[in-house]
């Protein structure tokens, strides 16, 4: 069976709550255990003479003052609120006539042991056990030689569930630990693979751009003595196609020349010769979507142009990618594509009405940013105050390439 998860709003509370709780718990369980319940004969154990008299109780309210103060700085001082907790412990257990610090009264100490292993550096955590047990033995040594008797095997007892939660907390931070890292390197891997992909998809353009300029020249060669107009059309194919693949290059080489250069030229080897996907794919992949349940609206605004490809398959893509994660994560059944040609940039917006949170585990928001850092743009995702969530792209868009004097 698998162990139910904290409820979200449980995962909230201060650790100090948690310790000024199990102390309160610990202390009513120590007057419990010393009156007689109901279908007892007798209480579990005998009320020492200070524990009802004006003294008990002052000590009593001075053991809680220090455990609920220890609670209070537990998140910014742990060591200090460690030890206000074990004079609390130690205040407490005088009132017990009792050989040993008992069990209940270091509960709160145990499970600030816990929180500190947990959320604190190991050096740190390490310290506080080391306390613990200190406090411990000092209790012990000093019944010892004031000739008065010692709970050896409940001091033991105390000692261990010490260590345990020192162990749990310690093993909840390492693990803690580990997860960030391999979250930190499926992330670094995540931008990789994406950088990888722009470099496929620019080995398509490229192929694409270079398959048409070879036809063209070779029009351009086959009626440049008995058309040439024909020709010089041609030829400012040619400048035209081979200057925006040029300025594509340039925009992205530069930034992935840091990727795996093995893994890119192997991606790069075949010799498809077909072009890339774009903003003219977008109402096909909307038809797509709503056939399959999500109603996609695309909302076109300024004067649609032609763009450079790499910016156009890449609007293409962060769309794409946007209404994936709508439709695996949003849980609603509908969003809002709009696209807006300005001047010098080309916008995008995706929204929806859905449950404003993404649980995006193929890192598609990573691969998404570090497409539009490569390209220079802006990028935003998050959710709505409105409700829903919304990805939003700027990409710059370069001037066209001034024609080569004759």
């Amino acid at each position: 069976m698998h162990a139910m998860p904290l409820p979200p709003r449980l995962k909230l509370v201060p650790p100090g709550v948690w310790v000024a709780l199990a102390w309160s718990a610990s202390t009513a369980f120590t007057f419990l255990a010393r009156i007689r319940l109901p279908g007892e004969e007798t209480a579990n154990e005998f009320a020492a003479v200070q524990f009802y008299r004006w003294d008990g109780l002052l000590i009593l309210t001075i053991a809680c003052a220090l455990a609920l103060l220890g609670s209070v700085w537990l998140h910014r001082r742990p060591l200090r609120a460690l030890a206000l907790l074990l004079t609390a412990a130690a205040f407490l257990t005088t009132n017990l006539a009792a050989g040993a610090i008992q069990p209940a009264q270091f509960l709160a100490v145990d499970l600030a042991l816990y929180f500190i292993a947990a959320g604190r550096p190991r050096r740190t955590g390490v310290t506080a056990l080391c306390m613990a047990l200190a406090v411990l033995v000092v209790w012990e040594t000093v019944r010892l030689l004031r000739g008065w008797g010692i709970g050896t095997l409940e001091e033991l007892t105390v000692a261990l569930t010490a260590v345990v939660a020192w162990l749990l907390g310690d093993a909840s931070h390492r693990t803690r630990e580990y997860g960030e890292t391999l979250r930190a390197q499926a992330a670094s891997q995540a931008v990789t693979d994406e950088r990888l992909r722009i470099a496929r998809e620019m080995h398509d353009m490229v192929a694409h751009s270079i398959g048409i300029i070879a036809l063209q020249a070779g029009a351009a060669a086959r009626v440049v003595h008995t058309q040439p107009d024909a020709a010089r059309e041609a030829m400012t194919a040619v400048e035209t196609a081979g200057r925006e693949t040029l300025s594509g290059l340039r925009r992205m080489l530069v930034a992935l020349r840091q990727a795996d250069r093995d893994q890119d030229r192997a991606a790069a080897g075949s010799d498809r010769l077909h072009p890339a996907e774009g903003l003219a794919d977008l109402d096909r992949l909307a038809a797509a979507t709503t056939a399959a349940g999500v109603q996609v609206d695309v909302h076109w605004k300024g004067a649609r142009r032609q763009l450079p490809p790499d910016i156009d398959l890449s609007v293409f893509r962060i769309v794409q990618e946007s209404i994936t994660n709508v439709v695996r994560h949003a849980a609603t059944t509908a969003c809002r594509v709009t696209v807006d040609y300005l001047e010098e940039h080309v916008a995008v917006e995706v929204t929806d009405d859905g449950r404003g949170a993404t649980t995006d585990t193929g890192f598609g928001l990573v691969g998404m940013r570090e497409r539009v850092a490569l390209l220079h743009g802006e990028f935003t995702a998050g959710p709505r105050p409105e409700g829903g969530f919304r990805v939003t792209a700027r990409l710059p868009v370069p001037a066209p390439a001034a024609t080569v004097a004759a």
